[in-house]
């Protein structure tokens, strides 16, 4: 290991949190430079499957995570006439060691920099420090940083990690002709509701399918009345009205009508989708792959490197597994420079294969599958629109390439 100042990492959301646990724990300083004057638990649900809840586990974090969490049983996908069209395991109940987590984003967020704070120190996660400038000296990097008073400050280190979200400067500096986010032609919708649990109170929804509205529902939390936050997507087919942004409320209700009449006996959509406490609308777009994500001292992880549509559970996952790459070059190689190169070298071709799976065949093209071999009907026997066998390749074929298949994880522990 050839750091001898620190790892300067650009962005406090959960892969840049997640990167400076996991250089504590291999005892390589770092510091984290976050713009926003205080860290907000905003967003919804989203989902850490085990090949991400691994690195997660590795760092000491299984408790805090059971306690701001629900630990997902099954997967399960439903046609838009409440039909099952499949059921899956996931997590622990799938035979991994790890369990898949269904979490606020935010609640996740705010435990990893408290845990940043604890282990690293108070002085580690600064927040209120926007960059404006990176410089690669040749041997190490500058980042300049403003506050909300206009006060600018330097900060010293051997590389720069651009962790800074969808929006990334990091990423403009290397791409300055960097190609716009791509449009999917779908927009979604996205909310919590406090209700009584539905199906065993831990299983993933995915039901309906883009052409007519398609949901994805689940919950993030219990509570001790024996009620729970369900997280809901729902995801239909539309101009695109706004720019990415997680955090755009909307108080437009004309995206409930597809879901009208799903009023099944395990749920009632309707019903959940008017007691929500917000919504939020979002584009479902991602970017092309970049040619390289490093230049110099310099490189980039999660978002800012590869942003994908959010489809598949995923986003975070990569992330994740972004960090342990770079951790593990960053001790092994004696050269900073060449360690970041090793580390794109690992993951850039893997989640640009990630990226690409997520347009055209994530788990839920099950869906799409019986979408169109039905015509948009009901079904008298689910084998005869399509096999165990097929619907089984389909999930099998996306664990492979995101590295969350079972059979990867345990060549991985071996």
């Amino acid at each position: 290991m050839a750091i001898a100042n620190e790892v300067l990492i650009i962005g406090g959301g959960i892969g840049g949190l997640t990167l400076a646990l996991q250089l504590e724990q291999a005892g390589v300083p770092a510091r984290v430079l976050e713009a926003v004057p205080d860290l907000q638990p905003l967003g919804v649900g989203i989902n850490i499957l085990p090949h991400a809840s691994k690195e997660l586990w590795g760092l000491g974090l299984q408790d805090r995570l059971a306690e701001i969490s629900v630990a997902t049983s099954t997967s399960v996908f439903y046609n838009r006439f409440g039909q099952l069209v499949h059921s899956d395991p996931a997590g622990k109940a799938a035979g991994y060691p790890w369990p898949q987590y269904s979490i606020h984003r935010g609640k996740l967020q705010t435990m990893l920099a408290d845990v940043v704070r604890e282990r690293l120190g108070q002085d580690r996660l600064v927040l209120d420090a926007r960059v404006t400038e990176i410089e690669d000296r040749g041997d190490g990097v500058v980042v300049h940083t403003v506050d909300t008073e206009g006060n600018a400050r330097q900060w010293e280190g051997d590389v720069a990690i651009g962790c800074d979200g969808i929006r990334s400067v990091v990423r403009r500096s290397l791409h300055p002709g960097d190609s716009d986010p791509l449009y999917s032609g779908y927009t979604m919708w996205r909310g919590t509701t406090r209700m009584k649990p539905f199906l065993d109170g831990a299983s993933m929804v995915r039901a309906g399918w883009l052409e007519t509205g398609k949901m994805v529902i689940y919950p993030i939390l219990d509570f001790e009345d024996g009620t729970q936050l369900i997280n809901w997507v729902a995801e239909i087919e539309a101009p695109q009205r706004s720019d990415r942004d997680w955090t755009r409320n909307t108080s437009d209700t004309g995206f409930m009508e597809p879901f009208a009449d799903w009023t099944f006996d395990w749920l009632d959509v309707p019903q959940m989708l008017g007691a929500a406490e917000a919504v939020f609308e979002y584009p479902m777009v991602d970017q092309d792959p970049l040619a390289f994500w490093t230049k110099g001292r310099i490189t980039l992880l999660g978002d800012a490197a590869h942003p994908m549509v959010p489809r598949g559970s995923n986003g975070a996952g990569q992330a994740i597994l972004d960090t342990r790459a770079l951790r593990d070059a960053l001790v092994e190689e004696e050269d900073p420079q060449r360690a970041l190169i090793r580390y794109e070298a690992e993951r850039l071709p893997r989640t640009a294969e990630v990226v690409q799976l997520n347009r055209s065949n994530p788990p839920d093209a099950i869906l799409r599958e019986v979408f169109e071999r039905t015509g948009d009907r009901p079904f008298d026997d689910i084998d005869d629109v399509i096999s165990p066998d097929e619907m089984h390749e389909l999930l099998n074929r996306y664990r492979a390439v995101t590295g969350s298949s079972l059979d990867a994880l345990r060549e991985g522990a071996s």
